[in-house]
């Protein structure tokens, strides 16, 4: 079974630096019915304008992932880590006991266009952490690429949550297939461009949840750019 999250019905806000679409509720968007999909808790899909960002402030119990899609995210936070976080970068924080952190968009002439992601964790109270690691166009060119897994196989980022992710970039004529165990769910975002997955077009913005569903495929139409999460 797929179910449809179509972009045009997400929360969406705007406060002149920043332009947000929430996939589930957040922040002052809230829907009783969308409020995560298994362990996937919020997908974020944020425009920051130059040199503005999100100040100092506090996360705790929540495993959170940042894939910037344009543009380049400068990350600090109060385990002394600083980095500049660009395309091809992928960001795990572990926010665990407690953590600070802000996100300024780096540039102060072009916007920064990138994905949050909060999962939650599989365990509370853990200490906090951070990782961060780049994966080429070519690993992700025509298949799906593990960026983050609870036990960081493969070389992907190690999550505190039972969720597998993978990125991926389809043209046309380009095409993955992921089996999901029995009991497992999927869900699909797309990120950029167009894609089928189970025969059904999705395009930038859209979101899938799979259930009883022995495998995700997907098939590029045009400048496809998904991730896909493996859940429990």
């Amino acid at each position: 079974m797929l179910t449809l999250r179509h972009r045009d019905e997400r929360g969406h806000a705007q406060h002149g630096w920043l332009d947000s679409h929430h996939t589930f509720s957040f922040a002052d968007y809230y829907d009783p019915a969308q409020m995560g999909f298994r362990s996937l808790r919020v997908i974020n899909e944020d425009r920051v304008d130059p040199s503005q960002g999100f100040g100092t402030h506090g996360h705790r119990d929540m495993e959170i992932i940042s894939y910037v899609l344009e543009g380049s995210l400068k990350h600090k936070d109060s385990m002394g880590t600083g980095s500049v976080i660009e395309p091809g970068d992928v960001q795990r924080m572990s926010a665990g006991t407690g953590v600070l952190h802000s996100e300024h968009n780096a540039s102060s002439s072009e916007p920064v266009h990138f994905l949050q992601i909060w999962l939650l964790p599989s365990e509370r109270g853990i200490a906090p952490g951070y990782e961060q690691k780049t994966f080429s166009e070519a690993d992700k060119r025509g298949r799906l690429r593990l960026v983050a897994a609870p036990d960081g196989r493969d070389g992907a980022l190690t999550i505190h949550s039972d969720a597998a992710v993978y990125a991926g970039l389809f043209d046309a004529g380009e095409r993955a297939e992921l089996s999901l165990v029995p009991g497992r769910h999927a869900w699909v975002q797309v990120a950029r461009g167009r894609v089928r997955v189970n025969g059904i077009e999705l395009a930038a913005g859209d979101g899938a949840a799979l259930s009883e569903e022995s495998a995700l495929r997907i098939e590029g139409i045009e400048g496809g750019e998904v991730l896909v999460f493996d859940l429990g």
